[in-house]
């Protein structure tokens, strides 16, 4: 456990801070004020801290009080010195009896190092500003004097950026940097000093912190980086989000070359503007179509897919998508991965649709969709490479982060199980199926037949359920189709043979899933029992957003 002597000049909230949340396991040993009246001092007694205080006396040098500083220490046992608007220059009298001593500066070092940062930095029109957590090295000359340029001057640790917006001022910046930056930034310092991933490095001015930098990539990994620092524009301010009652924007990443709906063209400009849930089921549906080289439409409704289809054509394409569950469809995104003709657009406006979404239109194919006055219309253009690596996922009081899920499985990759082996148009299918049950939310079931699906289960807590609710689509919603001799899909494995017997009532001829479950054997006897082929993927397709 990292033991810190905290010293503060009046209400140390950083130490506090520091205090509330342990980074690393690390605890104030004490706390020390020059005044008996600093509010820290009461703050830290609540916490059951000791606290000291060095009054700063008339007459007394700068050697003398932290002489008395050194001794106020004595009797504690610390690791690291933490500052918190300790107004004091302190010199080799005290940081060479002492570990290292951190302080951290409301601004970006060597940026605005005086005691008005974060006017001088209003003042010089940044549009950035933050924090920065350094160690403290002696400022003072051999007669005691202070050396200006070397005040603030140690080695950094660490620093936080933080955005200055017009109409700030200092006070509103000032709280900012504190709470966004400061609050940020020492703990995390503290926390690498904690866990003994510092090295400081006095005579080189530097230091190094082991787990600052990226995870170890290995053949099919790159490596995640220790940080992410996330800077995005506010392109519009949204009507409302998910609800009316709550507000919402969307910011944008102009460095990001795949092809995007927040980038898009919405080529209709009379249309109203996006909405929260358009944009997330439009990015849906785009991320959706984007796995297929051949011509491909989906329908999305709530970011799942409604229905999904290759083909030979787009319109073809389109029209099996939609016949997956055309109920469903309505009022739902088409995302496409050609330029929209004027056939497929007639088939988009033959029903409500929210937004339709396509690399490029047609003239045709506009004044078409333009006759619909809801339709939104977006031009992501040439959807190119995917490049984006991760997806973020906020929690409250933080973030998951992983890398995108860009697994794309061929016929060659699957292990036959069964006695029965697929057909060849069976495989075709389970690998279409795979693909576009990756943007299924789990548990996710999916019947397809050829290369468009005919039933769709997602969301649900039972694998089963799952495989029930497919059945129900395939059956009662789809048109000009059934679930009759189509191919199964499954994101995770069968943990049970319950649900390969609801596939055989329905009528499923093949299965595609992962495997590895202990008890694959029993599931594997069920679909021999059946004469269903199935074939493992080896790897999950799990989507929880």
């Amino acid at each position: 456990m990292t033991r810190i002597a905290g010293m503060a000049g009046n209400r140390g909230r950083n130490l506090l801070n520091i205090a509330d949340r342990q980074p690393g396991g690390a605890e104030l040993a004490v706390v020390l004020a020059t005044s008996e009246d600093a509010p820290v001092l009461e703050a830290a007694a609540e916490r059951g801290m000791p606290t000291e205080v060095v009054p700063l006396e008339d007459g007394m040098d700068r050697q003398e009080h932290e002489e008395a500083v050194l001794e106020a220490l004595a009797d504690y046992e610390f690791e690291l010195v933490c500052l918190d608007g300790y107004m004091r220059i302190l010199s080799d009298t005290f940081l060479s009896a002492v570990p290292t001593t951190l302080n951290v500066h409301p601004s970006l070092l060597p940026s605005f190092p005086g005691m008005d940062a974060w006017g001088d930095a209003l003042e010089a029109g940044v549009s950035v500003t933050g924090c920065t957590v350094h160690v403290v090295t002696d400022a003072t000359d051999d007669d005691g004097a202070v050396v200006e340029t070397e005040v603030d001057a140690g080695p950094v640790v660490t620093q936080e950026p933080i955005p200055v917006y017009e109409g700030d001022d200092a006070e509103s910046l000032k709280e900012r940097v504190l709470y966004k930056g400061e609050f940020r930034a020492y703990p995390r310092a503290v926390q690498w000093f904690a866990e003994g991933a510092v090295d400081v490095d006095l005579e080189a001015g530097e230091v190094t912190v082991e787990t600052d930098v990226a995870t170890v990539g290995d053949e099919d990994h790159d490596g995640l980086p220790g940080r992410r620092l996330v800077s995005d524009d506010r392109a519009d301010t949204l009507r409302y989000g998910e609800n009316p009652h709550q507000d919402a924007a969307v910011y944008a990443d102009y460095t990001t070359d795949e092809a995007s709906v927040v980038h898009a063209e919405q080529l209709n400009e009379g249309a109203k503007a996006l909405s929260y849930n358009n944009y997330n089921d439009a990015d849906g549906a785009l991320n959706l179509i984007k796995e297929f080289d051949e011509p491909a439409a989906a329908v999305i409704k709530h970011t799942n897919p409604a229905g999904c289809a290759t083909a030979d054509s787009l319109a073809e394409a389109y029209e099996k998508a939609l016949s997956t569950d055309p109920m469903s469809a309505f009022g739902g995104i088409v995302a496409l991965n050609r330029e929209c003709d004027a056939e497929t657009a007639e088939q988009i406006v033959d029903s409500f649709k929210e937004v339709v979404v396509a690399p490029g239109y047609s003239e045709a194919a506009l004044e078409v969709l333009f006759e619909k006055d809801n339709l939104r219309v977006l031009d992501v253009g040439e959807l190119g490479e995917r490049t984006e690596r991760f997806t973020e996922k906020p929690l409250v009081g933080g973030r998951l982060v992983q890398e995108r899920d860009l697994q794309s499985i061929s016929v060659d990759d699957l292990e036959v199980v069964t006695e029965r082996e697929p057909t060849d148009e069976e495989l075709e299918s389970m690998v279409f199926a795979w693909q576009t049950l990756k943007h299924v939310k789990s548990n996710g079931i999916l019947f397809a037949d050829g290369t468009e699906t005919v039933g769709i289960g997602m969301g649900q807590v039972s694998r089963v359920d799952a495989v029930r609710l497919a059945a129900m689509k395939a059956d009662e919603h789809a048109e000009g189709k059934d679930a009759e001799g189509s191919v199964m899909a499954s994101d995770a494995f069968f943990p049970f043979p319950d649900g390969i017997e609801e596939a055989a009532e329905a009528g499923i001829e093949a299965v595609v899933q992962p495997g590895g479950s202990v008890n694959d054997d029993d599931v594997i006897e069920a679909a021999d029992e059946h004469g269903i082929a199935m074939a493992f993927t080896g790897q999950r397709s799990f989507r929880h957003d």
